[in-house]
């Protein structure tokens, strides 16, 4: 109900077809998350009937640098199957991709693909299923707190108990008349897809990985096996433009396609079996945090009303977890996770987020 577009639409930040899902990070708390998340995908895959996840395993380049070596500690830590592949290892595996003496790789072997687009549809089934309604088309135009809160759509009005935000972009548009402003910087990504030379060379069926490569630019790269279109590559740059959400389809500056041109001369170093401009350039939205962790807190004034936000390009293989925290925040029930890091309040010191 946040925005007034029909379902599917390509607003927002989880239409597309495919995702990076895994269990490396460098906080021990989102690899504990993961564990259930894939749980939880694997019963709505069951119960829908749909293939949801594609194992592919995820390489993770670069120098070793703290960075990876959190990386590593964090998967062995939490017992996550992994592989440490050193940079002849890596030249013997994977021969096209272009590597210097330098660069080792971590392999996590639970890493792979989620068909976002495919789980939206059976999340979306599985809510009528169970007897909610899906009300797309509306726009929020009025959030009144109080007991029951009341929110006020182009169409009708709606009163609960309880209220979960999760605007996307729209997050500020929402909070700010309830008092409310998040430190929230949205960005417009630019989805890339290279034609491959040979095509299904860096194909699933060759057993490629999806990949994210730290240090060969200010933010990471990262890709997926060739799959969504056929012979073509997603490769992207995890970092973009600020946007104006209501502007997200506007003729871009060239100033807004600077991450292209990294990736240009990226794919022209680094993978020499792919053509080094994109075939293919897509957009979607970024919201992020400063920390680049998500919101999952209650408002600090209207604590029937539950907040989800800056998800900051990370969260889609998260959503299963993050959406039983916020029904279990909606509905004051025992938290299954810490969500120390999560909170609101953590944005104080900055003077960034205020009441």
């Amino acid at each position: 109900m946040n925005t007034w577009f029909l379902l599917p639409h390509s607003r927002g930040s989880s239409h597309g077809q495919s995702r990076i899902i895994r269990k490396v990070y460098s906080e021990d708390f989102y690899t504990q998350m993961m564990d259930e998340c894939y749980w939880m995908w694997a019963q709505l895959e069951r119960e829908s009937g749909t293939p949801l996840y594609r194992k592919t395993e995820l390489l993770l380049l670069g120098k070793e640098n703290p960075e990876l070596k959190t990386m590593q500690a964090t998967l062995s830590r939490q017992g996550i199957e992994y592989q440490y592949l050193s940079s002849e290892e890596l030249k013997q595996r994977f021969p096209n991709l272009r590597l210097t003496n330098e660069e080792v790789g971590l392999l996590d072997k639970t890493g792979g693909v989620l068909y976002a687009d495919k789980a939206l549809r059976a999340l979306q089934d599985a809510i009528h299923q169970f007897g909610g309604t899906v009300k797309d088309g509306e726009k929020v135009m009025e959030i009144i707190p109080g007991l029951p809160v009341r929110v006020k759509t182009t169409c009708r009005s709606y009163q609960a108990k309880s209220l979960v935000i999760s605007a996307g972009p729209w997050t500020n548009q929402l909070l700010q008349p309830l008092g409310i402003e998040l430190p929230l910087q949205t960005l417009r990504i630019n989805v890339c897809y290279w034609p491959e030379k040979v095509p299904g060379s860096y194909s699933v069926s060759q057993a490629f990985p999806c990949f994210m490569w730290l240090g060969l630019a200010p933010h990471s790269i990262y890709g997926l096996p060739s799959g969504e279109y056929p012979g073509l590559m997603k490769v992207c740059y995890h970092h973009g433009n600020s946007a104006d959400p209501e502007e997200r389809d506007y003729p871009m500056a060239p100033s807004d396609t600077q991450d292209v041109q990294i990736l240009c001369r990226i794919v022209k170093d680094r993978f020499p079996d792919l053509k080094p401009e994109p075939a293919i350039m897509e957009r979607c939205i970024y919201t992020n945090t400063p920390d680049k962790h998500f919101v999952l807190d209650r408002h600090p004034k209207y604590d029937n009303i539950v907040i989800g936000a800056g998800f900051s390009g990370h969260g889609f293989k998260l959503a299963p977890v993050v959406g039983k925290i916020l029904y279990e925040l909606s509905m004051k029930l025992m938290l299954s996770y810490d969500l120390a890091p999560f909170r609101i309040s953590r944005f104080s010191g900055l003077g960034k987020a205020h009441l």
